[in-house]
């Protein structure tokens, strides 16, 4: 059986309704499309259900739209985004989660125009909406945005604003429009960001106070009145948040430490930092380049780092020590080599067994080649 046909079993791309659907069209309570696709986003559904399910709610999630299923597990299963199987194991029904490849595909407009609902939620769900899906529900489509808008307008938020070392965010609840996270703010909540926290971290953070505010909010946009108090964003203030791309994981270390250090917080989870270093054997004069996954760092607070030589790494308190940029130092205290686990930076050195370990520059880049 070809995986079309077994991935029909579970989701339903007809725009006739099941039973169920009809019953939900001509319920009293007013009809919600939900859509998200990774995990984080499955906090805003559970939030939802449950805030649909209250006695005196005035909602129902009539409709999930997610990602297509998958190839996860290193390749080996076809599976369903975690917001579809969220909804599957809480008993949603299956031929009401819709997984359309494009959402322009008119197939699913009619399925979304066939529902009829009230109010659209997007968390994260990871697809262009077009004018003719905006179109169809009355009261709109309101989107939770991890940041501050009109700050980190796009595909990656909350790890550009780690990289840039930012010690506030927040999630934004806003209306959507056509252009790029443009549309009018309901209501934000601002967080302090620590200085160790890493993306995958703070994403779940943010999520979890956006589900927060939008059950909060969700009565005034229902009557209404969320339209009219929703402020339009100073598009002079916006900044940009574009998508992260595997070639910008290496680590240059003729930049400082925090600069590395904030772009390791700020790429973990995916793609990750890497870093190449020369690993030295004088036994046998022999050396060797070496690609190292930097998994968690801090910056290093002593300034009396004794090195041999400038492009030595040391091994101090449990920490890799790499030099870096204007007279600094990162500590590296997780580390990870091509296909094997997570170890501590005290495991990895003590594996070297006595070899030298320097960062690879410009300058010895010759030496294996």
């Amino acid at each position: 059986m070809n995986s079309s046909m077994m991935l029909r079993r579970f989701f339903c791309f007809n725009a006739a309704l099941t039973p169920a659907a009809s019953s939900a069209s001509t319920s009293k309570k007013k009809p919600l499309v939900f859509l998200g696709s990774p995990q984080v986003s499955a906090t805003v559904l559970d939030a939802l259900f449950n805030a649909a399910a209250a006695p005196n709610s005035s909602f129902e999630v009539a409709a999930i739209v997610t990602q297509p299923p998958s190839r996860r597990d290193r390749g080996r299963k076809v599976m369903p985004s975690p917001v579809a199987q969220y909804a599957l194991d809480r008993g949603f029904p299956s031929d009401l989660i819709f997984t359309p490849e494009r959402a322009r595909d008119e197939t699913f407009l009619s399925s979304m125009r066939t529902l009829q609902p009230e109010l659209c939620i997007t968390a994260a769900y990871g697809n262009i909406l077009p004018n003719k899906f905006l179109n169809i529900p009355p009261l709109g489509t309101v989107n939770i945005h991890p940041s501050l808008l009109p700050l980190y307008r796009g595909a990656a938020p909350v790890q550009r604003a780690l990289q840039d070392g930012v010690k506030e965010t927040g999630v934004s609840l806003a209306f959507t429009v056509r252009a790029l996270d443009a549309g009018p703010v309901i209501a934000c909540e601002r967080l302090k960001v620590d200085d160790e926290i890493k993306a995958p971290e703070l994403l779940a953070l943010l999520f979890s106070q956006g589900s927060k505010l939008l059950i909060r909010e969700l009565p005034s946009i229902f009557d209404g009145s969320a339209k009219e108090k929703a402020e339009p964003q100073d598009d002079s203030k916006a900044t940009l948040a574009p998508k992260i791309t595997p070639e910008e994981s290496w680590l240059p270390f003729d930049q400082e430490a925090s600069v590395l250090h904030n772009k390791v917080r700020a790429f973990a989870g995916w793609p990750g930092t890497r870093a190449k270093v020369i690993v030295i054997d004088d036994k046998n004069s022999s050396c060797n380049i070496l690609e190292l996954k930097i998994v968690t760092t801090r910056v290093c607070s002593d300034g009396n780092i004794h090195r041999n030589e400038a492009d030595d790494v040391v091994f101090m308190k449990g920490a890799l020590v790499f030099p870096c940029g204007g007279c600094t130092e990162l500590e590296v205290l997780e580390v990870q080599l091509p296909g094997k686990k997570v170890v501590s930076a005290a495991a990895f050195w003590n594996g070297l067994r006595g070899q030298k370990l320097k960062t690879m520059t410009m300058e010895t880049s010759h030496m294996t080649a």
